[in-house]
């Protein structure tokens, strides 16, 4: 894969990450979470779409249809995980 794809993909991914952070906001923390999901949500999808051969939304060697979805699904489950609380327990059951 050349850089250019490459390095478009990091682009994209990031700015489908910030974006994500826009939207859901949230501290610095939260916001290096998101862009970390998207990077990697990004290439997971866009490796599946070309191993399963699943070519909608090809820009060059991207498969940037799948990439998105990927980026999307670990977007939307690492923030519903980073949102549940452990319950804390009680002192009065020991």
């Amino acid at each position: 894969m050349p850089l250019s794809t490459i390095l478009f993909g990091i682009l994209l991914s990031s700015a489908y990450g910030a974006g994500f952070h826009l939207f859901r906001g949230g501290s610095l923390r939260r916001m290096v979470l998101f862009l970390v999901l998207a990077w990697v949500g990004f290439w997971v999808g866009d490796t599946l779409g070309w191993l399963l051969g699943w070519n909608f939304g090809a820009v060059g060697l991207l498969n940037l249809g799948m990439a998105t979805l990927g980026a999307a699904l670990f977007l939307l489950a690492g923030d519903f995980v980073s949102r549940i609380k452990l319950r804390e327990e009680n002192p009065r059951r020991k």
